[in-house]
Protein backbone atom coordinates (compact mmCIF):
# COMPACT_ATOMS: atom_id res chain seq x y z
CA UNK A 1 0.00 0.00 0.00
CA UNK A 2 1.34 3.39 -0.49
CA UNK A 3 0.85 5.38 2.77
CA UNK A 4 0.51 8.40 0.36
CA UNK A 5 -1.90 7.48 -2.01
CA UNK A 6 -4.19 6.21 0.39
CA UNK A 7 -4.13 8.90 3.14
CA UNK A 8 -7.42 10.54 3.26
CA UNK A 9 -5.93 12.69 6.69
CA UNK A 10 -2.26 13.97 6.46
CA UNK A 11 -0.50 15.08 9.68
CA UNK A 12 2.89 16.63 9.09
CA UNK A 13 5.04 17.81 11.95
CA UNK A 14 1.89 19.33 14.34
CA UNK A 15 2.45 21.45 17.15
CA UNK A 16 0.40 22.86 19.52
CA UNK A 17 1.16 24.97 22.28
CA UNK A 18 -1.00 27.16 24.64
CA UNK A 19 0.44 29.90 26.16
CA UNK A 20 0.06 29.91 30.27
CA UNK A 21 1.88 33.77 30.49
CA UNK A 22 -1.14 36.08 30.89
CA UNK A 23 -0.58 39.41 30.01
CA UNK A 24 2.40 41.89 29.29
CA UNK A 25 2.24 42.87 32.95
CA UNK A 26 2.37 39.12 34.41
CA UNK A 27 4.98 38.12 32.17
CA UNK A 28 7.34 40.54 33.62
CA UNK A 29 9.32 38.97 36.26
CA UNK A 30 12.58 40.36 38.68
CA UNK A 31 15.56 37.97 37.92
CA UNK A 32 19.22 38.36 38.49
CA UNK A 33 18.80 42.20 39.49
CA UNK A 34 16.93 43.18 36.42
CA UNK A 35 13.20 42.86 35.08
CA UNK A 36 12.91 40.71 32.43
CA UNK A 37 9.87 38.74 30.36
CA UNK A 38 9.01 35.30 31.04
CA UNK A 39 6.69 33.00 29.21
CA UNK A 40 5.80 29.94 29.84
CA UNK A 41 4.02 27.18 27.25
CA UNK A 42 1.99 23.87 27.73
CA UNK A 43 3.34 21.62 24.56
CA UNK A 44 0.47 19.50 24.05
CA UNK A 45 1.49 18.21 21.05
CA UNK A 46 4.92 18.27 19.62
CA UNK A 47 6.12 16.95 16.54
CA UNK A 48 3.13 14.71 15.61
CA UNK A 49 3.05 12.34 12.03
CA UNK A 50 0.17 10.60 10.98
CA UNK A 51 -1.68 9.56 8.05
CA UNK A 52 -5.86 8.36 8.58
CA UNK A 53 -6.36 6.03 5.52
CA UNK A 54 -9.37 5.86 3.69
CA UNK A 55 -12.03 3.50 5.13
CA UNK A 56 -9.76 2.69 8.47
CA UNK A 57 -10.27 3.18 11.86
CA UNK A 58 -6.95 4.80 13.38
CA UNK A 59 -7.53 4.50 16.85
CA UNK A 60 -5.31 7.39 19.09
CA UNK A 61 -4.41 5.75 22.74
CA UNK A 62 -2.31 7.09 25.88
CA UNK A 63 -3.41 7.98 29.48
CA UNK A 64 -4.81 11.39 30.11
CA UNK A 65 -2.61 14.32 29.34
CA UNK A 66 -1.25 12.53 26.45
CA UNK A 67 -2.68 15.47 23.90
CA UNK A 68 -4.67 12.47 21.60
CA UNK A 69 -7.90 14.92 21.89
CA UNK A 70 -6.06 18.07 21.38
CA UNK A 71 -5.00 16.31 18.11
CA UNK A 72 -8.50 15.45 17.31
CA UNK A 73 -9.76 19.15 17.82
CA UNK A 74 -6.92 20.61 16.00
CA UNK A 75 -7.81 18.20 12.95
CA UNK A 76 -11.12 19.21 12.88
CA UNK A 77 -10.15 23.10 12.99
CA UNK A 78 -11.63 23.44 16.47
CA UNK A 79 -7.73 24.68 17.33
CA UNK A 80 -5.42 26.62 15.32
CA UNK A 81 -2.32 24.68 15.16
CA UNK A 82 1.25 26.29 16.28
CA UNK A 83 3.16 24.15 13.63
CA UNK A 84 2.69 22.02 11.08
CA UNK A 85 -0.06 21.40 8.45
CA UNK A 86 -2.85 18.96 8.05
CA UNK A 87 -4.22 17.99 4.65
CA UNK A 88 -7.61 16.65 3.69
CA UNK A 89 -7.46 14.43 0.84
CA UNK A 90 -4.42 16.57 -0.78
CA UNK A 91 -5.93 19.77 0.38
CA UNK A 92 -4.23 22.12 3.02
CA UNK A 93 -6.75 22.98 5.72
CA UNK A 94 -5.37 23.91 8.42
CA UNK A 95 -5.06 27.14 7.55
CA UNK A 96 -7.91 27.93 5.43
CA UNK A 97 -10.47 30.83 6.16
CA UNK A 98 -13.89 30.18 7.64
CA UNK A 99 -15.57 30.60 4.43
CA UNK A 100 -13.11 27.97 2.45
CA UNK A 101 -13.54 25.65 5.17
CA UNK A 102 -16.93 25.18 5.10
CA UNK A 103 -17.15 22.48 2.10
CA UNK A 104 -14.83 20.24 4.47
CA UNK A 105 -17.12 20.53 7.39
CA UNK A 106 -19.76 18.70 5.79
CA UNK A 107 -16.95 15.56 4.69
CA UNK A 108 -15.35 16.43 8.53
CA UNK A 109 -17.59 15.25 11.72
CA UNK A 110 -16.72 14.88 14.96
CA UNK A 111 -18.89 13.15 18.07
CA UNK A 112 -17.91 14.48 21.61
CA UNK A 113 -17.06 12.57 24.36
CA UNK A 114 -20.51 14.34 26.64
CA UNK A 115 -23.19 13.87 24.49
CA UNK A 116 -25.21 16.26 26.48
CA UNK A 117 -22.62 18.97 26.91
CA UNK A 118 -23.05 18.60 22.95
CA UNK A 119 -26.25 18.76 22.43
CA UNK A 120 -28.25 22.21 22.73
CA UNK A 121 -30.20 21.93 25.63
CA UNK A 122 -33.11 24.85 24.36
CA UNK A 123 -33.69 22.60 20.72
CA UNK A 124 -35.71 19.47 20.26
CA UNK A 125 -34.05 16.27 18.68
CA UNK A 126 -35.80 16.96 15.98
CA UNK A 127 -34.43 20.65 15.41
CA UNK A 128 -31.07 19.41 16.32
CA UNK A 129 -31.00 17.08 13.48
CA UNK A 130 -32.25 19.30 11.04
CA UNK A 131 -30.13 22.36 11.82
CA UNK A 132 -26.67 20.51 10.18
CA UNK A 133 -28.83 19.91 6.99
CA UNK A 134 -30.33 23.07 6.43
CA UNK A 135 -27.00 24.84 7.17
CA UNK A 136 -25.15 22.65 4.34
CA UNK A 137 -28.10 22.18 2.31
CA UNK A 138 -29.85 25.57 2.22
CA UNK A 139 -31.15 24.58 -1.52
CA UNK A 140 -33.38 21.42 -0.25
CA UNK A 141 -36.92 21.87 1.32
CA UNK A 142 -38.67 21.29 4.01
CA UNK A 143 -40.07 18.16 3.13
CA UNK A 144 -36.51 16.42 2.14
CA UNK A 145 -34.50 17.76 5.19
CA UNK A 146 -37.47 15.87 7.49
CA UNK A 147 -37.41 13.30 5.40
CA UNK A 148 -33.66 12.98 5.49
CA UNK A 149 -33.65 13.28 9.45
CA UNK A 150 -36.06 10.35 9.60
CA UNK A 151 -33.91 8.20 7.65
CA UNK A 152 -30.99 9.12 10.14
CA UNK A 153 -33.02 8.69 12.72
CA UNK A 154 -33.92 5.21 11.89
CA UNK A 155 -30.07 4.13 11.00
CA UNK A 156 -29.13 4.90 14.57
CA UNK A 157 -32.26 2.86 16.20
CA UNK A 158 -34.06 6.16 17.16
CA UNK A 159 -37.73 5.96 17.59
CA UNK A 160 -39.64 8.81 15.65
CA UNK A 161 -41.14 9.98 19.09
CA UNK A 162 -38.51 11.32 20.58
CA UNK A 163 -38.09 14.14 17.46
CA UNK A 164 -40.23 16.50 20.35
CA UNK A 165 -38.39 15.95 23.25
CA UNK A 166 -35.03 17.72 24.29
CA UNK A 167 -31.55 16.23 25.41
CA UNK A 168 -32.22 15.99 29.51
CA UNK A 169 -35.22 13.67 28.65
CA UNK A 170 -33.09 10.54 27.83
CA UNK A 171 -30.08 9.05 28.96
CA UNK A 172 -26.31 9.25 28.36
CA UNK A 173 -26.20 6.22 25.51
CA UNK A 174 -29.47 7.45 23.77
CA UNK A 175 -27.97 11.09 23.65
CA UNK A 176 -24.87 9.76 22.54
CA UNK A 177 -26.79 7.92 19.75
CA UNK A 178 -28.42 11.65 18.52
CA UNK A 179 -24.97 12.79 18.82
CA UNK A 180 -23.50 9.81 16.02
CA UNK A 181 -26.90 10.82 14.06
CA UNK A 182 -26.20 14.62 13.87
CA UNK A 183 -23.28 13.21 12.80
CA UNK A 184 -24.21 11.25 9.59
CA UNK A 185 -26.44 13.65 9.05
CA UNK A 186 -25.27 15.94 6.36
CA UNK A 187 -23.36 12.18 4.96
CA UNK A 188 -19.53 12.94 6.13
CA UNK A 189 -16.57 10.99 4.97
CA UNK A 190 -14.66 11.55 7.61
CA UNK A 191 -15.85 11.35 11.40
CA UNK A 192 -13.60 12.29 14.30
CA UNK A 193 -14.56 10.35 17.08
CA UNK A 194 -13.39 11.73 21.08
CA UNK A 195 -13.83 8.94 23.06
CA UNK A 196 -17.71 8.49 22.53
CA UNK A 197 -18.24 5.73 24.84
CA UNK A 198 -15.86 6.68 27.92
CA UNK A 199 -18.97 8.37 29.56
CA UNK A 200 -21.33 5.37 28.84
CA UNK A 201 -22.39 2.21 31.29
CA UNK A 202 -20.43 -1.11 29.62
CA UNK A 203 -23.80 -2.46 29.00
CA UNK A 204 -24.44 0.75 26.24
CA UNK A 205 -20.94 1.03 25.40
CA UNK A 206 -21.06 -2.08 22.84
CA UNK A 207 -24.28 -1.11 21.42
CA UNK A 208 -22.79 2.31 20.40
CA UNK A 209 -19.44 0.66 18.98
CA UNK A 210 -21.44 -1.90 17.34
CA UNK A 211 -23.54 1.22 16.05
CA UNK A 212 -20.34 2.95 15.11
CA UNK A 213 -18.87 -0.21 13.12
CA UNK A 214 -21.91 -0.78 11.40
CA UNK A 215 -22.29 3.01 9.77
CA UNK A 216 -18.29 2.22 9.26
CA UNK A 217 -19.54 -0.49 6.61
CA UNK A 218 -22.57 0.90 5.31
CA UNK A 219 -21.21 4.61 4.71
CA UNK A 220 -17.53 3.70 3.73
CA UNK A 221 -16.78 5.71 6.61
CA UNK A 222 -13.49 6.75 8.01
CA UNK A 223 -12.74 7.36 11.58
CA UNK A 224 -10.21 8.53 13.85
CA UNK A 225 -10.86 7.54 17.29
CA UNK A 226 -9.47 8.55 20.38
CA UNK A 227 -9.65 6.29 23.40
CA UNK A 228 -7.55 5.47 26.62
CA UNK A 229 -9.44 1.86 26.93
CA UNK A 230 -7.27 -0.64 24.76
CA UNK A 231 -10.15 -3.27 25.06
CA UNK A 232 -12.13 -1.17 22.85
CA UNK A 233 -9.26 -0.32 20.43
CA UNK A 234 -8.41 -4.46 19.67
CA UNK A 235 -12.28 -4.91 19.19
CA UNK A 236 -12.83 -1.59 16.95
CA UNK A 237 -8.99 -0.24 15.42
CA UNK A 238 -7.54 -1.20 12.26
CA UNK A 239 -4.57 0.40 13.38
CA UNK A 240 -3.24 1.86 16.67
CA UNK A 241 -1.34 5.13 17.18
CA UNK A 242 0.03 5.25 21.22
CA UNK A 243 0.81 8.97 22.22
CA UNK A 244 3.30 10.10 24.93
CA UNK A 245 3.04 13.44 26.57
CA UNK A 246 2.28 14.73 22.86
CA UNK A 247 4.35 12.43 20.85
CA UNK A 248 3.43 9.32 18.57
CA UNK A 249 5.64 6.61 20.27
CA UNK A 250 4.20 3.64 18.59
CA UNK A 251 2.08 3.18 15.31
CA UNK A 252 0.81 -0.18 14.02
CA UNK A 253 -1.42 -2.18 12.65
CA UNK A 254 -4.05 -3.74 15.46
CA UNK A 255 -3.15 -7.11 15.34
CA UNK A 256 0.66 -6.43 15.29
CA UNK A 257 0.24 -3.62 18.37
CA UNK A 258 -1.12 -6.44 20.77
CA UNK A 259 0.75 -9.24 20.06
CA UNK A 260 4.11 -7.90 19.25
CA UNK A 261 4.56 -4.53 21.02
CA UNK A 262 7.59 -3.18 20.37
CA UNK A 263 7.89 0.08 22.76
CA UNK A 264 8.33 0.06 26.28
CA UNK A 265 5.34 2.37 27.30
CA UNK A 266 3.04 0.49 24.90
CA UNK A 267 4.31 -2.84 26.13
CA UNK A 268 3.11 -1.43 30.11
CA UNK A 269 -0.20 -0.49 28.44
CA UNK A 270 -0.89 -3.66 27.34
CA UNK A 271 0.58 -5.41 30.36
CA UNK A 272 -2.43 -3.59 32.13
CA UNK A 273 -5.42 -5.03 30.44
CA UNK A 274 -6.85 -7.66 32.63
CA UNK A 275 -6.42 -11.33 30.81
CA UNK A 276 -7.81 -14.92 31.52
CA UNK A 277 -4.91 -16.56 29.99
CA UNK A 278 -2.35 -17.87 32.10
CA UNK A 279 0.62 -17.38 29.90
CA UNK A 280 0.19 -13.45 29.48
CA UNK A 281 3.45 -11.47 31.44
CA UNK A 282 2.56 -10.18 34.50
CA UNK A 283 1.98 -6.54 34.92
CA UNK A 284 4.56 -4.15 34.31
CA UNK A 285 5.25 -1.36 36.83
CA UNK A 286 6.74 2.02 35.58
CA UNK A 287 8.74 3.97 38.16
CA UNK A 288 9.26 7.48 37.87
CA UNK A 289 6.87 10.66 37.52
CA UNK A 290 4.99 11.57 34.67
CA UNK A 291 7.10 14.85 33.15
CA UNK A 292 4.86 17.87 32.92
CA UNK A 293 3.99 19.06 29.16
CA UNK A 294 4.89 22.77 30.96
CA UNK A 295 8.65 21.57 30.79
CA UNK A 296 9.19 18.91 28.35
CA UNK A 297 12.43 16.37 29.33
CA UNK A 298 15.29 16.14 26.75
CA UNK A 299 15.61 13.43 24.66
CA UNK A 300 12.94 10.87 24.51
CA UNK A 301 9.74 12.12 26.80
CA UNK A 302 9.16 8.97 27.90
CA UNK A 303 13.32 8.06 29.51
CA UNK A 304 12.47 8.93 33.02
CA UNK A 305 10.24 5.89 33.53
CA UNK A 306 11.99 3.51 31.35
CA UNK A 307 13.97 0.74 32.24
CA UNK A 308 16.11 0.62 28.98
CA UNK A 309 17.02 4.12 29.23
CA UNK A 310 20.55 5.57 28.70
CA UNK A 311 22.86 8.39 28.03
CA UNK A 312 21.45 8.72 24.50
CA UNK A 313 17.40 8.71 25.32
CA UNK A 314 18.24 11.38 27.92
CA UNK A 315 19.28 13.56 25.10
CA UNK A 316 18.54 12.39 21.74
CA UNK A 317 14.94 12.59 20.53
CA UNK A 318 14.27 9.84 18.82
CA UNK A 319 12.77 9.79 15.41
CA UNK A 320 9.59 6.93 14.02
CA UNK A 321 11.50 4.38 12.59
CA UNK A 322 10.11 1.43 10.11
CA UNK A 323 9.83 -2.00 12.03
CA UNK A 324 10.53 -5.40 10.59
CA UNK A 325 6.64 -6.21 11.24
CA UNK A 326 5.36 -3.30 9.53
CA UNK A 327 4.38 -0.48 12.27
CA UNK A 328 6.64 2.06 12.96
CA UNK A 329 8.46 2.77 16.80
CA UNK A 330 10.61 6.02 18.59
CA UNK A 331 12.48 4.01 20.53
CA UNK A 332 16.51 4.19 20.93
CA UNK A 333 16.78 0.72 22.13
CA UNK A 334 14.72 -0.74 19.75
CA UNK A 335 16.82 1.00 16.58
CA UNK A 336 20.49 -0.29 19.09
CA UNK A 337 18.49 -4.05 19.73
CA UNK A 338 18.65 -3.85 23.32
CA UNK A 339 14.56 -4.34 23.29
Amino acid sequence: MNDEANALVEIRDLEKRFDLSGNFLEQLQFRDGRIQRHREFVHAINGVNLNVHRGEALCVVGESGCGKSTVARTVMGLLSPSEGSIRYDGQRIDNLEARQALPYRRRMQMIFQNPYASLNPRMTIQQTLEEPIRFHYPEWSASAVRDKVQDVMEAVGIGSDWGKRFAHEFSGGQRQRISIARALAVDPEFIVADEPISALDVSIQAQVLNLLMDAREERHLTYLFITHDLSVVEHFGTRVAVMYLGTVCELADTQTLFSTPRHPYTQALLSAIPRLEDHRPNHIRLHGEVSTPVHLPSGCVFHGRCPYANERCRTEVPDLIATDSGGQVACHAVEEGRL
